[in-house]
């Protein structure tokens, strides 16, 4: 995720720096846009996959359209989350987001209606949370970070990632409470601020229904795994 200065971009700083510059319906209100490659990385988990989150945005500091994708790709075969969200500020530091998610797995998808918040929570970490529905389930994902600076170019980055459902789904092997979870750390260099190769550790696991279909399809329920990967942004 991305830090604060960048995700609002300078448009929306100069808004909170010196009031009535940009204003909603007021004059200064620029189209902009940004692509962020927040995690590119491959990891020693089984068939070593090669995983990205990333997030692209195009529009105004008071409306933007968002598009999310988070996935990993291994022996020719991807996985994926994908949103398209409309995205406004209700807040300084929160947007409310809303609009349609698609995942897939190997050999199955779907889609969902979406609503969400993204924004900067006390203490400076950055969240991501999103409730989902579609005719047979619902479902809920949350997403935290937080960059802690040890120098003005290294970061450490501490990272959660939970998915919940309300039903099980056997075409998309999740089960229902609790399905999966990703605990992080990431160790990362900004040779710029466009670009910063990272090391790190993350720990997945899957829990009750979910651990289930892993394991009838002879994977794994948990793996602790080191990464090494670039950040980029456009």
């Amino acid at each position: 995720m991305k830090p604060f200065i960048h995700k609002f971009g300078l448009g929306a700083l100069l808004a909170i720096s010196v009031p009535g510059l940009a204003t909603a319906g007021g004059e200064y209100d620029p189209l902009i846009s940004s692509l962020w490659i927040d995690q590119l990385e491959v990891s020693t988990q089984a068939d070593q996959p090669l995983s990205w989150d990333a997030q692209a945005w195009f529009g105004t500091n008071w409306h933007r359209l968002y598009i999310n994708s988070e996935g990993q790709s291994a022996s020719g075969e991807t996985e994926s989350e994908n949103q398209l969200l409309y995205s406004k500020p209700v807040t300084r530091l929160w947007d409310l987001q809303f609009g349609l998610g698609y995942d897939q797995n190997q050999s199955e998808s779907q889609s969902w209606g979406v609503v969400g918040v993204q924004g900067l929570a006390p203490y400076f970490f950055e969240v991501r949370a999103a409730l989902m529905a579609n005719d047979h389930n619902v479902g809920a994902r949350f997403d935290a970070s937080y960059d802690a600076l040890i120098t003005q170019r290294l970061i450490l980055v501490p990272s959660v990632k939970l998915n919940f459902y309300a039903n099980d789904d056997s075409k998309m092997e999740l089960g229902s409470g609790l399905s999966s979870s990703e605990l992080g750390l990431r160790l990362r260099y900004e040779i710029s601020r466009k670009f910063a190769p990272y090391v790190g550790v993350k720990w997945n696991e899957v829990y009750g229904k979910t651990a289930d279909y892993i394991r009838a399809g002879v994977g794994r329920t948990s793996e602790l795994s080191a990464v090494a990967g670039v950040r980029i942004w456009f």
